[in-house]
């Protein structure tokens, strides 16, 4: 069988042909690719005091500040090419303009984040107003056929809940790998790439062309995102990617065959779906927000077992091909290969939880689980104490009472006053600028149950600030104690942990 005979099976008879759309395609490529280039040279050259992403000594390790407005340039290089496409008829606002107005809002949420710091909550209220946004136009999951077979199953009001948690989710799991140089643009880029097949195969040109537009402005960006980065994609970009893919995913399908769309998506997300999972069951199992951000994801895992920073991004780029592949699979086969993939995800999964040092041992997996409550139970008791110490703030008449009942709580509580060998200094920088300093000891758990139990006194130092202008004295952070914070002794007992 040679390749057009091969191609003619795959795509059908009545497809349309691929190659009037060509040099479309690589122009809508290309110029995406060179608007994206030079708006990010005009962003990194333009830095100013916004959008800048410090290094906190913890998760971020960079150097000095690096730019986060990334977005910017992936949203202008797609909305430029997508004014192209409705000038020349290539797709029509009618039918495309829900999509392109809610992607747009959606990147104006991180973007404005970027700028200035939100909070979660505000983020996800955005995210869920602009989900409701997109439902209220018409674009929504409403019937659920078998894409390889007969049968349908009609959502009734399942449509809204099931429409909103795809538009919230993938935004979120594609900002929640965005942890390390090149990674979730690198993503965005094969996902779009899967989107462009899957809406060739759809026979939905326009689908392809605005793919191939998203994967031209992302490799624009990826020439300075890729390790070392010199700017991040910031939640803007973490955004836009997520809920383009999560938007035109729905509008990649025939009616009633969405499902074929989502489950490639699905599939082709199973590294960050993955990373989630584990984020998600790690915080829940040690009592820390879900949002709340740390440095045990899969590419921090991989860096830890000794892969630089090239062959981790390499080796989550290959395996998300691998899937992407998978997914695309299932769709030409009409759903024979199915079982297959879900044996590949689960296996996965359960030989990443292994070999990345989620689970140390799964006859031990029990004693672990039972390990990290008993963290999460220390956890509760040091925020109780930090609570009671928020009242006691109103109690006290001056800084100097305060600071006797802080030493005789931290006393209690295990903290250290000053540095000694069994202790390790963890700084807790201040919205003002100025650094508090609480002496954990070494031997009391895993790094991040420091910086968690640090974390529950960031608002009671605040209080202190506004009230009296100055911190308790034997919190505050020298010049030695910066430097020790940054060698840290970890006891390898304890380097793995759910």
């Amino acid at each position: 069988m040679n390749l057009a005979t091969l191609y003619d099976a795959v795509t059908g008879p009545s497809a349309p042909l691929i190659m009037p759309l060509k040099l479309e395609m690589a122009g809508y490529f290309i110029a995406a690719l060179l608007i994206s280039l030079m708006g990010t040279l005009l962003v990194m050259q333009k830095k100013g005091t916004l959008g800048l992403d410090a290094p906190d000594e913890r998760r971020k390790q960079h150097d000095k500040p690096i730019p986060r407005l990334g977005g910017a340039p992936i949203f202008a290089a797609l909305m430029v090419g997508v004014i192209v496409m409705l000038m020349l008829g290539r797709m029509k606002w009618t039918e495309w303009g829900p999509i392109l107005l809610c992607n747009a809002l959606m990147f104006s949420v991180g973007f404005f984040d970027d700028l200035k710091a939100l909070g979660a909550r505000v983020k996800l209220v955005g995210q869920i107003g602009v989900a409701l946004i997109l439902y209220s136009m018409g674009v929504s999951v409403d019937v659920l056929s078998n894409p390889f077979g007969a049968g349908s199953v009609e959502l009734g009001w399942w449509s809204l809940p099931l429409t909103l948690l795809w538009l919230v989710a993938i935004p979120n799991i594609i900002n929640l790998i965005d942890g390390m140089d090149g990674l979730a643009g690198g993503f965005g880029l094969f996902l779009s790439l899967t989107l462009a097949f899957v809406g060739h195969i759809s026979y939905m040109p326009e689908v392809l062309l605005i793919s191939v537009l998203m994967a031209g402005a992302l490799s624009g960006f990826l020439f300075f995102n890729f390790p070392p980065a010199k700017i991040f994609l910031g939640d803007g970009g973490a955004y836009l990617i997520g809920f383009f893919i999560a938007s035109v995913s729905l509008k990649s399908s025939n009616k009633g065959s969405v499902i074929a769309a989502m489950l490639v998506i699905v599939i082709a997300l199973g590294v960050p779906i993955l990373d989630t999972a584990f984020a998600i069951l790690r915080r829940s199992i040690r009592g820390v927000p879900i949002f709340s951000a740390d440095a045990e994801h899969i590419h921090h895992r991989l860096i830890l077992l000794g892969y630089s920073k090239g062959r981790a991004l390499l080796v989550m780029y290959s395996v998300c091909v691998v899937l992407s592949l998978v997914g695309i699979s299932i769709l030409l086969t009409k759903g024979v290969a199915l079982p297959v993939a879900g044996a590949v995800l689960f296996l996965l999964a359960i030989a990443a939880a292994r070999y990345l040092g989620y689970v140390r041992s799964w006859s031990n997996l029990r004693e672990q689980i039972n390990q990290a409550l008993s963290r999460r139970r220390r956890l509760e008791h040091i925020r109780a104490h930090a609570r009671v110490l928020e009242f006691d703030i109103e109690k006290c008449e001056s800084l100097e009472e305060f600071t006797k009942v802080l030493r005789q709580r931290f006393q209690w509580i295990g903290f250290k006053e000053k540095h000694t060998p069994e202790t390790h200094p963890v700084i807790l920088p201040m919205k003002s600028g100025a650094k508090c300093v609480l002496h954990c000891p070494v031997d009391d758990g895993l790094k991040t149950d420091w910086f968690n139990r640090v974390d529950a006194f960031s608002t009671l130092f605040e209080r202190c600030l506004e009230r009296w202008g100055a911190l308790p004295d034997c919190a505050i952070a020298n010049e030695e104690d910066e430097r020790l914070s940054d060698v840290i002794d970890l006891n390898p007992s304890l380097t793995t942990t759910p």
